[in-house]
């Protein structure tokens, strides 16, 4: 997400978008609103950082049984961050979606299935040329039972020898969730057609579209 990115030629576009981070253009600064979405019934949230939120959504927003996802920022210390603030590196968020999904429908485990499956966590603060903490692999848990989950799959996944460098995934709990702004949200079914996202975007989607093909929305 390079803010100060020229465009000056067809050719500098081109190689800029598909080479750099996930937002090439910098929006008017907004109020982030804190979300502390409260768990009832059969619904329950998860927040998940891998990368550009714009991918996370992109994927998760496919799933059946997740309900509602939001692109925001999560695991900082400074209150209601701006965009251009978390890229400056200063206030220890990282990009995340926090996902509200029906449990009757998802398991957290599938959640976690799709979610160590459809980024690299074994790149610490990197996902492919996104770079910053803000890029942080992450799971932000709600309870316990999340906590367990997510350290157990983290477990087996690296005894399992998986991917040839250690999981670095951070897992660590909730605290609270600030909602980006209004730009970055449904950003891939959006804004299909940028090349960001036909060049990165896309080949998540179709991915999770071939892995998890049975659990797709209908």
């Amino acid at each position: 997400m390079t803010l100060n990115l020229k465009y000056s030629v067809a050719v500098t576009l081109f190689t800029a978008i598909f080479f750099t981070a996930c937002a090439q253009k910098p929006a008017p600064k907004q109020s982030a609103i804190m979300d502390n979405t409260t768990n009832s019934g059969t619904l329950d949230t998860a927040t998940f950082g891998a990368g550009c939120f714009w991918c996370v959504e992109a994927v998760f927003q496919q799933l059946d049984g997740v309900v509602k996802v939001q692109s925001g920022y999560s695991g900082g210390h400074v209150k209601n961050p701006s965009y251009r603030e978390v890229c400056n590196g200063t206030t220890g968020h990282a990009e995340v979606c926090q996902i509200t999904y029906d449990k009757s429908k998802v398991g957290f485990k599938d959640l976690l299935e799709v979610f160590w499956k459809t980024h690299d966590p074994t790149t610490l603060n990197q996902q492919g040329n996104d770079h910053g903490t803000q890029y942080r692999s992450a799971i932000f848990y709600h309870n316990d039972e999340q906590k367990q989950l997510a350290e157990k799959y983290k477990a087996e996944l690296n005894k399992s020898g998986a991917w040839e460098n250690p999981v670095v995934t951070e897992i660590a709990p909730y605290s609270a969730f600030y909602v980006a702004e209004d730009y970055h949200q449904n950003y891939f079914n959006q804004n299909g057609s940028e090349p960001y996202c036909r060049f990165v975007i896309q080949p998540k989607v179709e991915k999770f579209q071939k892995v998890f093909k049975d659990k797709m929305k209908h």
